[in-house]
């Protein structure tokens, strides 16, 4: 059995002062990967790229944040924690300028790497740094504020992108970053220090472990990303790729198991809550991925609300979150954490539910109470949820540990956006093909509305050309219902979702009181 310290460290000034730094870091980088979503359209109009290559300004990022995000425990002890979050900053500054001059796709993709490295490793770094700067009874509130980007910014990502990108350019979605950045590196330079405890490795990185998560991470984020669009394995490259990415994957097991220095310590997965947090954290993202994807994909797509109009619809999320975030972390310490993430899934059930009711007549007001609770939801998961993960750790065990947590949460997020778009197209056609069956003219009420449009059509029509088009608006309502009751079945498929997380609730063990950094009795 492992020991707690017997001493604990404190940092030199007050955790809100080293608070403020590493929010600001930890809020430009989430708010990075959806604040470009709606500028896609422009960037390939003003460089000259069809829509498809414009997909890889996003696919370039969350490739290299994969790669780096579970190696960012080993590098900050090899480069010393400060200096390796300051020189996270600088790239992912230094990136986003690049980012805003490039004349070119390809040079826009590149420098969209360096931010994917610089940002993936910021993200553990900062969450880290926050946790450890804390006392333990109090770090439910460090998981608050860390909260605040996580669950924030994804949410006004949408909304600022297109009100910068609608107003001035796509450009100012990389160039919002610049005065962020600079002012985060000036404080992190004079409040952040390394605690006694992170020391220099005085081992080589472990190059093979390092080439096959890299391998293994990059091809599945590829697969994820560009799978729905070439119909998955009907491709043979997605093939390939997903025999690489699995191959890999079990090459680096095996290697990181193995060895006496791995870059990433997979035996932290023996800890009961670590594995079931892991878990959770997955299922966590892949919800809310899913459920901010869907609604505003629903608003622009069957109701023509404009990008900036969708990215609003989500707005009343953040408030709810924003609520949630410091009632949890106040109640973090005096509630049973498990009892807080059950509430956070009952909570999305309940928002995606409500979702799951809507219709094509429906005005913004209808979801505002769905996403109230969404949000509510969403931040009672996440601040219990690190603290279970973390609870019964040592200290120098949580940068790793928050490191594979963020990834599996980003990975999590991935699929939920690769369903979302593989069964909405899916469950498109399989209600099509269910419908269709109804436009027949044996069919008395298929009948009465064609006669109906034709008269209408025949106003200004011959009756052939009348006919003709009475048919086609007929079969573009089935198509819309079609699409619709796809987005219906999909809100209810999230519901049901987290539902089923309920359960995994009854399988943590409780941490002491004040014990995140405590250790688990193995």
């Amino acid at each position: 059995m492992n020991q707690i310290p017997s001493t604990e460290w404190h940092p030199r000034y007050n955790p809100w002062l080293i608070a403020l730094p590493l929010m600001l870091a930890t809020f430009m980088f989430f708010l990075d990967t959806s604040i470009v979503v709606v500028a896609l359209p422009y960037i390939a109009g003003n460089l000259g790229s069809t829509q498809d290559e414009s997909t890889w300004v996003m696919t370039s990022y969350l490739v290299a944040n994969a790669i780096i995000l579970p190696a960012s425990a080993w590098l900050a002890n090899y480069f010393g924690r400060k200096r390796f979050l300051i020189g996270c900053t600088i790239i992912f500054t230094l990136a986003s300028l690049v980012c805003g001059v490039a004349a070119s796709m390809p040079i826009l993709v590149l420098a969209r790497v360096l931010q994917g490295l610089g940002g993936g490793a910021m993200q553990p770094l900062a969450q880290s740094i926050l946790l450890e700067s804390f006392p333990p009874n109090q770090r439910g509130t460090a998981s608050a504020l860390y909260g605040l980007g996580i669950v924030v910014a994804p949410i006004i990502g949408p909304t600022l992108g297109g009100w910068l990108t609608d107003d001035f350019s796509w450009r100012w979605t990389f160039f919002i970053n610049l005065p962020v950045g600079i002012l985060a590196v000036f404080l992190m330079t004079m409040l952040i220090e390394d605690p006694p405890y992170i020391q220099k490795q005085a081992h080589k990185m472990d190059v093979l472990g390092f080439g096959l998560m890299a391998m293994f991470l990059g091809t599945l984020q590829i697969v994820l990303d560009k799978g729905q669009d070439v119909d998955w394995f009907s491709a043979v490259w997605v093939r390939w790729f997903t025999v690489v990415s699995i191959m890999s994957l079990i090459g680096f097991i095996v290697r990181e198991l193995t060895t006496d220095h791995p870059i990433v310590d997979l035996r932290i997965f023996k800890n009961r809550n670590f594995a079931v947090s892991s878990v959770m954290f997955g299922l966590f993202g892949l919800m809310i991925f899913s459920l901010i994807t869907l609604q505003p994909l629903f608003l622009q797509s069957m109701l023509g609300y404009t990008a900036l109009d969708a990215g609003l619809s989500v707005t009343p999320r953040g408030y709810g979150s924003l609520a949630a975030l410091f009632i949890v972390g106040a109640l973090s310490t005096r509630v049973n954490p498990k009892l807080l993430v059950g509430f956070g899934f009952l909570a999305n059930a309940i928002g995606a539910w409500m979702l799951s009711g809507v219709s094509l007549q429906m005005s913004m007001n209808t979801i505002v109470l769905a996403n109230v609770i969404a949000g509510l939801g969403a931040s009672s998961i996440f601040v219990p949820l690190t603290t279970l993960a973390v609870g019964t750790l040592r200290n120098e065990q949580i940068g790793n540990a928050i490191g594979l947590t963020n990834l599996i949460r980003n990975i999590g997020g991935s699929i939920g956006l690769s369903l979302v778009a593989t069964m909405l197209a899916r469950l498109s056609q399989t209600h099509q093909s269910m419908m269709v069956g109804h436009l027949s003219t044996a069919n008395p009420a298929y009948n009465q509305a064609l006669n109906g449009l034709q008269h209408i059509f025949e106003q200004r029509l011959s009756p052939v050309d009348a006919l003709t088009h009475a048919q086609g608006f007929l079969y573009h309502v089935l198509i819309q219902q079609s699409d619709y009751w796809s987005f219906v079945n999909l809100f209810f498929f999230v519901a049901c979702l987290c539902v089923a997380c309920l359960g995994g609730v009854f399988v943590f063990q409780t941490p002491r009181k004040g014990a995140v950094a405590a250790v688990a009795a193995e």
